[in-house]
């Protein structure tokens, strides 16, 4: 192996690390924006829960509310 093509490889595997950390940054940049996401739509989802048990607003359930077209 000559210290060109040594060199080369090097400059290979560099390029490719770079590479490998821009993703890597990019993939925890997606999975923390997920993340805060399930935790807005678990929020919601729990308050949605807590209204239904509770008879929702006005103290009615959605079963009991006349649909608009009648």
């Amino acid at each position: 192996m000559t210290q060109t093509t040594a060199d080369e490889r090097i400059t290979n595997l560099e390029i490719k690390l770079s590479f490998t950390e821009d993703l890597i940054e990019k993939l925890n940049e997606t999975v923390y924006k997920q993340q805060q996401q399930i935790e807005f739509l678990y929020r919601e989802l729990k308050a949605i829960k807590e209204q239904a048990s509770s008879g929702g607003p006005g103290g009615s359930s959605l079963k009991d509310e006349i649909p608009p077209h009648y």
